[in-house]
């Protein structure tokens, strides 16, 4: 059924697959979604064996900043986190230490 001439599924919210890679920049993102993003990304993240990711979250008002440092703060994945050196983001990104992924027998 079209309303004003769009489909009535233009606007559902659908899942969007994003490539996981080992860094992730949350400007794309709505803040709304960013908690669920981060925790997805780091489940992913850690099943591929990666060690260590960078998460951007951009220095602005540190909204997503706070949202992503409870997001590590409770995750079973991260081994520790710290905000990112100079040449690496500064106060505008966070490095995140996974733990190791345990090895299947």
């Amino acid at each position: 059924m079209k309303n004003n001439g769009y489909d009535d599924n233009f606007f559902m919210d659908d899942p969007v697959e994003i490539p996981i890679e080992p860094e992730i920049d949350l400007h794309t993102f709505n803040p709304k979604d960013v908690k669920d993003v981060v925790e997805e990304y780091l489940y992913q993240c850690h099943v591929r064996g990666f060690q260590e990711v960078r998460i951007i979250h951009g220095k602005g008002q540190q909204v997503l900043r706070r949202i992503v440092n409870s997001v590590l703060e409770k995750s079973i994945f991260v081994q520790f986190y710290s905000i990112a050196t100079p040449e690496s983001g500064s106060h505008g990104a966070t490095i995140v230490r996974l733990r190791y992924k345990a090895t299947e027998h």
